[in-house]
């Protein structure tokens, strides 16, 4: 199995002793409520509170200050006493934030994954389980009768929208500027974007060159939205669309052009290992030697550090239960053999995009410029 140097001395030794051990067990067993009392220590301004006051408070004045009442005080900070978010002071009995609570509240990929973790996926955790059984998203339902999160994600409540987008844009924004490098360093002049979404990064495109025109392949839903995102601005007029449900086996990919280019962005992680190797295989098919497919993921085993490993290798439980039942964050050695079941190469692999991305740069077998 393929890790990074710092993944195979995190995961391949036991570093904790016995007692360290036992309270991780404990962290596991009250997960739940250490991220709901951080979350709240956050939104009702306690962590900023007393990252700004000079020499702590105590819980009567944090309870005046937040204004809530002195029992709420006491209990959350109590609580974040031992969560490790706050310090206190045994002679004065006041608080003060610690390095935990300082990343809690100034990280942003902390406080991404936590929006995203409270608005999209906390309830439907709770039904994993069935999910995993069923291999179905069960804890969807809590939204929508839709069968996936991608048929209903125009119609999920404004603020479950906004941490949704706000998760997926975070990750993938990162990493543009050097996406667009790679990408364009062989000056593609036709470039199709499967999986468009809201029309992001075909925007980023056109404005990098003035030249290429981009397809954006979607759902029928998401293309309805990346109209509305990308109207008026510039380079609009060289974006279009190709709508398509990529489930369907039996829908190709346009034809009436040649692409240069085929962009998967954050894209594949949303299928099942069959998904995958049907969607490459009809994408093989509209190329030819000069054609690249570049698939951009966050492979959690291509990771530098230990904390994004974690992140990714959580996230796949989000599809389980909330997305679509079948898909994850994938190992890039897993990746690779669906690429090449589906016909296709890896030529190059660029590490350390933006936020822990990749990109797998795919061609033909066998063919040559």
């Amino acid at each position: 199995m393929h890790l990074t140097p710092t993944l195979k001395e995190a995961y391949s030794k036991e570093h904790m002793t016995a007692r360290e051990a036992q309270v991780k067990a404990e962290w596991i067993a009250w997960g739940p409520i250490v991220f709901q009392v951080s979350r709240l220590m956050k939104k009702f301004g306690i962590f900023e509170m007393l990252r700004n006051s000079d020499n702590g408070m105590t819980d009567t004045e944090v309870a005046q200050e937040a204004n809530i009442s002195g029992y709420a005080a006491k209990v959350m900070l109590e609580a974040s006493l031992c969560i490790g978010t706050v310090l206190i002071d045994p002679e004065t009995d006041r608080y003060t934030l610690s390095k935990t609570g300082w990343f809690f509240i100034t990280d942003r990929a902390t406080d991404v994954n936590t929006e995203f973790n409270h608005d999209v996926n906390y309830e439907g955790w709770f039904r994993l389980e069935e999910s995993l059984k069923e291999g179905r998203p069960v804890g969807l339902e809590h939204f929508g009768p839709w069968p996936t999160m991608y048929e209903g994600l125009s119609q999920l409540p404004p603020q479950v929208q906004k941490s949704w987008f706000g998760f997926d844009h975070f990750y993938s924004d990162s990493s543009f500027q050097q996406a667009l490098e790679i990408i364009f360093a062989n000056k593609p002049k036709t470039l199709l974007d499967v999986g468009g979404n809201t029309g992001r990064w075909a925007l980023q495109c056109v404005g990098f060159d003035q030249e290429v025109k981009v397809t954006i392949v979607d759902l029928p839903q998401q293309l309805d939205m990346m109209r509305r995102n990308t109207a008026g601005k510039p380079g609009a007029d060289r974006i279009d669309d190709y709508s398509m449900n990529l489930l369907d086996a039996s829908q190709a990919f346009p034809t009436n052009k040649h692409y240069d280019a085929i962009w998967m962005s954050q894209f594949l992680d949303c299928f099942g290992e069959d998904e995958i190797v049907s969607i490459v295989s009809r994408a093989a098919k509209i190329m030819d030697g000069n054609s690249r497919l570049y698939i951009m993921e966050t492979f959690w085993d291509r990771q530098r550090f230990e904390p994004a490993a974690f992140c990714l290798t959580m996230t796949s439980l989000y599809f389980t239960a909330i997305a679509n039942g079948n898909s994850k964050m994938y190992h890039s050695d897993d990746m690779e053999r669906l690429v090449k079941k589906a016909g296709l190469e890896v030529e190059q692999i660029h590490d350390g995009l933006g936020h822990g991305h990749s990109i797998m740069v795919c061609k033909k077998c066998g063919m040559r410029n």
